[in-house]
């Protein structure tokens, strides 16, 4: 098996190019030195019989299937420039971390406890029934679209049957466990600082994602919308019903993308996405995150030139490793940091010349 990473077809000086001053220090990319030696050690790792191609980066393992097709596609969108870019990322697991103290962390949907046990079990036992049927290869895609339907319906309409109240939300969420990586800020703020819009595609709850966004990163950033489920509550507090179509694991893509909103801020910070839903199909260059294969169906509807997309490969590494390697154009392996992501960015966005 032979896994290329960043050989020298690459441009080593790009890659190791220092990020912009306001990404902080303690990211050890700004450290050339470091790079050198990683460099130097990639190279003899690689004419190593029997050593397998997968380098370690800045305490990430990372797999490129084909260097010269990311730096052409790297090349491409930094000559259209930061105005053609948008990015649209994964939630749970891709934005979040995977393993938290050892234990897997929660999902945005897991994480719910609805302060009524008897409705909690009814839940749990819908994901019993139905989660073995979304995973079996073997039911058709049109019929298993069908079914997650189904599921979602039935548990929204148990959310609603059940009493669930925002506080519920904000003590699930407190009592949680579930973390960013480490990077994630860093990332919203430089594509904030570049005018780039964030679309978060999740099966979940907008509602429990923003209050996951103020409860761990304790801001908000004017060029991040969620494209989720979303929740009416009345004055109350009390969930009364669903906006719009349901989007579930099997349609999360920008056909999706007029049910975005922007983040509910209560911090006082303007969020308005500088694109209208409009404008934003109009960025036809994407950086893609996700941590499942079909993740890369979120940027199906949208009429791209070109896509880069980055895989984080959290568990069975090796029963998993070829097929996200031919899928993804960058692979992130072992629940990494965003770090890598982050100078990728920088690397996109930056002048040609």
């Amino acid at each position: 098996m032979s896994y290329y990473l960043l050989h020298n077809s690459i441009s080593w000086t790009a890659f190791f190019k220092p990020l912009p001053r306001f990404i902080p220090t303690h990211s050890r990319f700004s450290d050339r030195k470091q790079c050198r030696v990683w460099y130097r050690s990639y190279c003899k790792n690689r004419n190593n019989q029997g050593m397998e191609n997968v380098v370690q980066f800045d305490g990430a393992q990372v797999v490129v299937g084909d260097p010269q097709l990311l730096q052409a596609k790297i090349s491409s969108i930094r000559l259209e420039g930061p105005s053609k870019l948008q990015v649209i990322a994964d939630f749970d697991a891709t934005l979040t971390k995977y393993w938290i103290d050892g234990q897997r962390g929660h999902s945005s949907h897991g994480l719910l406890q609805q302060g009524n046990p008897e409705y909690d079990l009814k839940r749990q036992k819908l994901y019993d029934h139905y989660h073995p049927l979304e995973i079996d290869p073997k039911i058709p895609l049109d019929e298993k679209a069908k079914l997650m339907e189904e599921w979602w319906g039935k548990t929204h309409a148990l959310l609603i049957e059940g009493g669930l109240n925002y506080g519920a939300i904000k003590s699930s969420v407190a009592n949680s466990r579930i973390a960013f990586r480490e990077g994630v800020i860093e990332l919203f703020e430089f594509l904030e600082r570049s005018n780039v819009p964030v679309l978060i595609f999740s099966a979940g709850l907008a509602d429990i994602i923003e209050e996951v966004l103020r409860q761990k990163l304790h801001r908000s950033f004017k060029n991040v919308k969620i494209v989720s489920n979303r929740m009416v509550f009345d004055q109350n507090g009390d969930l009364v019903s669903f906006k719009g179509k349901t989007i579930h694991v099997l349609n999360k893509n920008e056909h999706a993308i007029d049910m975005a909103g922007p983040v509910h801020d209560d911090l006082g910070d303007p969020n308005e996405l500088t694109d209208d839903a409009s404008s934003v199909k109009l960025r036809t260059n994407v950086l893609l995150l996700g941590d499942h294969i079909g993740d890369l169906g979120m940027s199906d509807g949208l009429n791209y030139n070109t896509k880069i997309s980055v895989g984080f490969l959290n568990d069975n590494i090796e029963s998993s490793i070829d097929s996200y390697r031919s899928a993804f154009d960058v692979v992130y392996m072992n629940d990494a940091s965003m770090w890598g992501v982050v100078k990728l960015a920088s690397q996109l966005c930056s002048n040609v010349g």
